[in-house]
Formats: structure tokens, sequence, C-alpha cells
């Protein structure tokens, strides 16, 4: 049966390690397909959820590069269910991803949720768009308020992905993760401060 993204993945090379370390049995014989080559609405939630991920592509010297792209949550967009695309914002000027892309339009995602400790990897091909060609593609990445100069979008055709087990995610959170975490707390806090203010109001006027 397939198992799209390792039907991509998987290489002779790999094939043999997973021979050597005696695993080769455990990525063979499906019961079921396992395609992934359409986004669910499960995928589609998490995705909106990212306030970044990473690039990974090649050059023409076969050296892999990976690029954090981050930006306001939801920032990478669900065109359809097998299409994503983002803004690129000028940067340090490197273009070193937009001139690997350019070469060769494969890349991998990588979409990390360190609190829950999910991973959702992608495979996809790229096409650079110039911002006047499409222009509603160039409104539906454009973020309102957002204070960065757009030089151009990335539009992804989705070939496979799938998701990685949580084991050795280490969870991290956000500046706004752990003020809402807080909240309670800090309301809570503020409660027991005004309380204990009455108290000593009545405590000194009872001494008085």
């Amino acid at each position: 049966m397939s198992y799209g993204f390792l039907d991509i993945a998987v290489t002779p090379s790999v094939r043999a390690v997973q021979a050597s370390m005696g695993a080769d049995h455990i990525w063979q014989g499906f019961a079921e397909h396992r395609e992934f080559d359409r986004f669910s609405r499960n995928e589609a939630a998490f995705i909106a959820a990212r306030d970044s991920f990473y690039m990974a592509t090649v050059s023409e010297t076969g050296w892999p590069y990976v690029q954090h792209r981050g930006g306001p949550r939801g920032f990478l967009r669900l065109v359809d269910d097998r299409t994503l695309a983002f803004a690129d914002y000028r940067g340090n000027r490197q273009y070193i991803s937009t001139g690997n892309l350019a070469a060769d339009g494969r890349a991998c995602l990588f979409l990390m949720d360190y609190p829950h400790r999910a991973r959702l990897k992608i495979y996809a091909r790229v096409e650079t768009v110039p911002l006047e060609a499409d222009p509603a593609l160039t409104e539906l990445v454009t973020i309102p308020n957002y204070r960065a100069k757009l030089e151009r979008i990335f539009r992804l055709r989705l070939e496979s992905f799938d998701w990685n087990c949580p084991q050795h995610i280490t969870p991290r959170f956000t500046e706004e993760e752990v003020t809402e975490a807080v909240g309670p707390l800090r309301a809570r806090l503020a409660e027991l401060e005004t309380e204990n203010a009455e108290l000593r109001a009545r405590l000194d006027k009872q001494a008085e």
C-alpha cells in the first residue's frame, strides 16, 4: 500500500540503512493507504494556528538550507486542500531559499506545535509568484497592519504530508501562551489582594 510521504523520502540508501538497523520490516506491508495528498480540516486548523515553520531547500551544489519563517499567526495560508501560500517579506536580503527554489522547486516544511508536542511535515513544489501576477493571491497572503515589505509570494503545491510522533519534542511556550495561561492566576491574585486590603482596613478601624 502507498505511504505518500515515505514514498518520496525513502530512497535505496535509506532502505539500506533501515535494513542494516533491522527496521525495514516496520515500513513495509501497510494495511491501508496513507497517501495524505490533501489537507483535511485537521491540517487546515493546525496550519492556521502556526506563527512559524521551517523550510528546507537544496542548492545546485547539493547543499541543503533550512530557513525559519515567521509572522503573525496564520500567515501561512491554505488556498485549497492541496495548495498553500505565504508572503515573502524582506529580510537580510541573502535570498538563499529564493535562489534555491529558482533552481529546484522542491521543498520540505516542518510545522511545530511545541506546547502540544505535535509536528506536521510537508513535501511541496514551490512556485515564486510576483505580486502583480495574481492580485487575489496577493490579497489573501497580505496581513493587514503587519509592518514588513512584501517582495513576492510563494505558492506551494502539496505532494504529500505526514505527522510525526511527539517523542523528544520539548514543550515550549510563547509569551502570548504564557500570558494566557497565567491570566486566571493573575485575576485570582488581584481578588485576594483586594480582599486582604479590605480585611486590613477593617482590622485597623477596629484597633482605633
